[in-house]
């Protein structure tokens, strides 16, 4: 059994709601401060590097060898693709040396991306086949996750336009900020009344 399928819809319910809350209210508290954070995030020269190892970090344990202990929990069967494991093995951190090395604009949105991505699957795995209907909050949100992910892996300039859109007024920002924070309550509500 994958660890991912360990996952527990409660726990996956509060770590959801404990992000969405706690970076919402930082938004709803700290509106200048947060809205100077995200128009600079695109560019950011310090983070993107770690964003970018983060994620292929992770993406690395996906396809980690056998007998290494705590690194081969992670280890997930790609089925007609597992033949490409070994491959991947080299190439991911040759990619991820690549990538911090060579890419400097927009690296921080891609190592995102990667990241939103890659956290998708334990959301998606937690949500799968539960019973209360309310359960789809985690899914929409893994979903959007992922949606977003491929476009600011592709497409990095989409999360600078989006950034630009959403912080271009301070009603709008404001109005975006309460919404994160209301669906983040909502999930806080689900967990503890049916989870």
């Amino acid at each position: 059994m994958h660890p991912y399928e360990k996952i527990t819809l409660n726990t996956a319910g509060y770590i959801l709601a404990a992000w969405l809350i706690g970076l919402h209210l930082w938004m709803f508290l700290k509106p200048a401060g947060s809205r100077d954070f995200f128009q600079k995030l695109p560019r950011n020269r310090y983070l993107g590097p770690w964003f970018m190892g983060l994620g292929m970090a992770w993406f690395w344990l996906l396809v980690a060898p056998d007998g290494l202990g705590v690194l081969s929990k992670l280890q997930m069967d790609l089925g007609d693709f597992n033949r490409a494991k070994n491959i991947l093995r080299i190439v991911v951190p040759i990619a991820a040396a690549g990538m911090i090395l060579h890419v400097k604009e927009f690296l921080a949105v891609r190592g995102l991306g990667l990241l939103a991505l890659m956290g998708a699957a334990p959301f998606l795995y937690a949500a799968y086949l539960e019973p209360p209907a309310s359960r789809l909050l985690i899914p929409i949100y893994a979903y959007i996750l992922i949606l977003n992910g491929l476009f600011w892996v592709g497409m990095p300039y989409t999360m600078r336009d989006a950034i630009t859109w959403a912080t271009k007024t301070e009603g709008r920002y404001k109005l975006l900020t309460l919404g994160g924070l209301g669906y983040g309550v909502a999930v806080l509500v689900c967990t503890i009344l049916w989870w």
